[in-house]
């Protein structure tokens, strides 16, 4: 089996790594509930970029699946190979226990994600046996190439997921999902639209316990890290101290506050000016014109948490 699987991999497709969860057979869509699939790089990314809305969606009984596309083996700047992957993917798992989501993750290498037809595939196929209402991944424009083709891949999976001819070993959905990027900070070739934005006050300290569990990222530094960073936060030792620190210190801890304070404005379009005003972290959602065209009432049905 481990010949089988090196050599798919070594072939550019996709295999799940055993410990992530992802053997489960696909769940049956509730009456009445959302279907969401978040796609990140990396074990860390979707948690990170959509974690908060994902936990609102998890408390009303949706179905969230968050995908790692790459198993994370490089992400480390002393481990590296199955042993980190394996150590990613039960960081993931226990983070996504928290936020209440399902999850998966690739045993893709870490930093050498393609935008392959077999990887197009191997996303189509995940959106379908999902059935998802929602997907969600990285804009193709980022300073990580994994992230850029996790982009790539997504939207160029948008259409072909109700194509019967593409991929007919999985049943096609009947109708193309909306289709939205996450937030980022970068200029070109465009800036972000904050077309969705989040209030995450209610769900953020059960965002910030679930980045806690993502030790080789959070505490440890991650791919670019060293000595030092491990001498920045208090020791394992001691998780409340540690959490304490990464709430009052860490870079991930303020990334939402910065979301909330940049797209104020859409803020109070969505909640209204004085809720709006009031709100201390958001996450953001641009809408990819490739998947489903949405009113400002269907976004209210698929994000049920505006007044």
């Amino acid at each position: 089996m481990r010949l089988v699987t090196a050599l798919l991999v070594s072939l550019g497709v996709a295999v799940p790594l055993a410990t992530s969860g992802a053997a489960d057979p696909p769940a049956k869509p509730a009456e009445g509930k959302l279907r969401v699939i978040v796609f990140g790089a990396h074990p860390d990314d979707a948690e990170l970029k959509a974690g908060g809305t994902a936990a609102k969606w998890a408390k009303l009984g949706h179905a969230v699946k968050m995908v790692s596309v790459t198993n994370g083996d490089i992400g480390h700047w002393r481990e590296a190979g199955g042993p980190l992957a394996r150590r990613r993917a039960a960081e993931v798992t226990a983070a996504d226990k928290i936020l209440g989501v399902t999850p998966q993750v690739l045993d893709i290498h870490d930093g050498e994600l393609e935008p392959t037809l077999a990887n197009r595939k191997t996303v189509t196929r995940l959106i379908r046996e999902w059935k998802a209402d929602v997907v969600i991944a990285h804009r193709p424009w980022d300073y990580h190439p994994d992230h850029r083709y996790v982009g790539v891949l997504v939207q160029d999976a948008a259409y072909m997921v109700a194509v019967p001819h593409f991929c007919p070993d999985t049943p096609p959905l009947e109708s193309n999902p909306l289709f939205l990027y996450a937030s980022d900070n970068f200029q070109k070739p465009y800036r972000f639209k904050p077309d969705i934005v989040v209030a995450l006050d209610d769900v953020i300290e059960t965002k910030f316990d679930a980045l806690h569990e993502l030790e080789s990222q959070v505490y440890e530094g991650g791919a670019l890290g060293s000595e030092r960073q491990l001498k920045l936060a208090p020791p394992a030792s001691d998780p409340k101290a540690r959490k304490a620190w990464f709430r009052k210190e860490h870079y991930w801890a303020k990334r939402d506050a910065e979301v909330a304070n940049q797209y104020r404005d859409a803020l109070a379009r969505w909640y209204g000016p004085e809720r709006g005003k009031a709100v201390k972290h958001a996450e953001a959602f641009e809408v990819c014109e490739y998947g489903r065209r949405v009113s400002e009432a269907d976004i209210k049905k698929l994000f049920p948490f505006f007044d």
